[in-house]
C-alpha cells in the first residue's frame, strides 16, 4: 500500500500534478462545477 502512496506523493509534486491540482482547485471554486461533482456523487452514492 506505501507503493501506491509514494507514487501518488511523487505525482503531486511533478509539474503535472501541480497542473492537475490547481485545475481541481479551480473547477472546485466555480459553483457551477461544483454542482455538477455533487451531482455525480450523489449518482454513484445512489449505485450502492
Amino acid at each position: 500500500m506505501s507503493g501506491i502512496l509514494d507514487r501518488i506523493k511523487r505525482f503531486a509534486r511533478s509539474p503535472q500534478g501541480r497542473r492537475s491540482i490547481e485545475q481541481a482547485r479551480r473547477a472546485a471554486a466555480d459553483p457551477r462545477r461544483r454542482a455538477q461533482a455533487q451531482r455525480l456523487l450523489g449518482k454513484l452514492r445512489g449505485r450502492r
